[in-house]
């Protein structure tokens, strides 16, 4: 049986970013736009976590939990943000939403 290399991990990280890109480019509305955005974010953390195993060190590793919390604190101001504009818009599509109201 084969073991994971470092490509197996990189695969995985560029086909999860790729489908980040994908959703954020393609998608209008505004929480599958914040999905495809925590998507890039799990695949940078897959990439910090693959090159501190390979490497011996635990630097990634401490970094991709920086991210995660980036991440968390990313998405609560989303929602919040995504809450309010539908408050206000009755609409999370994006392209309904061309200005900022007080």
């Amino acid at each position: 049986m084969e073991s994971l290399t470092l490509n197996h991990f990189l695969t995985l990280s560029a086909i999860l970013f790729s489908l980040g890109v994908f959703g954020v480019m393609t998608r209008r509305n505004a929480v599958v736009v914040l999905m495809g955005i925590e998507l890039m974010l799990n695949s940078a953390n897959i990439n910090l976590i693959a090159f501190s195993r390979f490497n011996g060190n635990l630097d990634g590793q401490m970094l991709a939990i920086f991210v995660i919390v980036l991440a968390a604190a990313e998405a609560a101001v989303a929602l919040a943000i995504i809450l309010n504009m539908y408050s206000n818009l009755k609409t999370v599509n994006l392209d309904e939403v061309d200005q900022l109201k007080e």
